[in-house]
């Protein structure tokens, strides 16, 4: 299964020169958050793919302009073609704000999916919008990850760890890719392709 993750700034590539072609052969786009809901919408009418989302720290406009055609993952285990993808979108709380959660908080949404994680028996995917701590996050607090991260990585090892939030663009130098464990972690900042067995 052929992957488009997406994240934190809308791709020209994709967005102003768009060419239908350039989406032949994509199973699925997963969106990991602050993304314009109206990109997600030109992606969703141009494919088949079902469009998945997280919502990121910056995406309180998707109350009044929700993203048509697309499905919002945050707080669920989506299964597509038998590949089972966990959504918690959001950053760590830094100011008053929707989708800003203290550690504690993040846990307590996860607490909140164990029927779901043991009915489905884990997940393949964690879809984020924040890193997970210590692992290719920022020093500040806006940037700073989720240590829960980690540890359902640790406890589930799902093949693929999709974030945004730290634009690779910043003066640090972010990795694209990194492993913890079992699994590959992927910055998803602006478009890349992976591919699942």
């Amino acid at each position: 299964m052929k992957i488009l993750a997406i994240a934190d700034e809308e791709s020209a590539y994709l967005w102003d020169y768009f060419e239908k072609s350039k989406l032949e052969g994509i199973d699925l786009i997963i969106s990991c958050g602050d993304l314009d809901p109206r990109y997600l919408s030109f992606l969703a009418t141009f494919t088949a793919a079902p469009v998945l989302y997280v919502h990121g720290n910056h995406d309180d406009k998707y109350e009044h302009i929700p993203p048509d055609g697309c499905i919002c993952i945050d707080d669920k285990i989506y299964v597509h073609q038998g590949i089972r993808i966990l959504g918690l979108g959001g950053s760590m709380r830094y100011k008053p704000g929707n989708y800003q959660y203290t550690e504690w908080q993040m846990k307590n949404r996860v607490r909140k999916l164990w029927f779901s994680l043991m009915k489905h028996r884990g997940f393949d995917i964690l879809v984020a919008h924040a890193p997970a701590y210590q692992l290719n996050d920022g020093m500040d607090l806006p940037h700073q990850g989720f240590q829960i991260f980690r540890v359902l990585m640790e406890k589930y090892k799902p093949k693929f760890f999709l974030h945004g939030h730290v634009h690779m663009s910043y003066g640090r130098k972010h990795k694209r890719y990194d492993t913890y464990h079992d699994t590959q972690v992927v910055n998803a900042f602006e478009r890349c392709v992976i591919e699942v067995e």
